[in-house]
């Protein structure tokens, strides 16, 4: 049997009576996606666009009218930048959907839809 994803809990921000839960489902990667993002940006020579972008798209989740402009100020305003981890923990949780999209040999043998690769 494979083993169980373990799930990534969501990034909290907060600052004063403002919180906010950055996370991803498939709804939000996809929009990401369908906007030109993509995860490859990070390690491909465009990590600070790619960052910047994961971070903006972080919040489409949970907080899907926030404009790119109040988050680009969030985050090199407000928070001065990104802190150590954090960018890990979103490429983790954007991770995530397409992870449960992937089901284990086991799970696809007792499905019952019969798949011949």
């Amino acid at each position: 049997m494979a083993k169980a994803i373990e799930k990534v809990n969501a990034i909290e921000l907060e600052s004063g009576d403002t919180k906010y839960i950055l996370d991803f489902d498939r709804a939000s990667c996809e929009w990401a996606e369908r906007h030109g993002f993509s995860i490859d940006d990070l390690s491909s020579g465009k990590a600070l666009v790619g960052l910047s972008d994961l971070f903006y798209y972080s919040f489409r989740k949970n907080h899907p009218r926030m404009t790119r402009q109040q988050t680009d100020k969030i985050l090199f305003e407000e928070m001065g930048g990104m802190p150590e981890g954090m960018a890990e923990r979103l490429g983790e949780l954007y991770a995530q959907p397409y992870n449960a999209l992937i089901q284990s040999d086991e799970a696809a043998k007792n499905s019952k839809w019969k798949v011949t690769l």
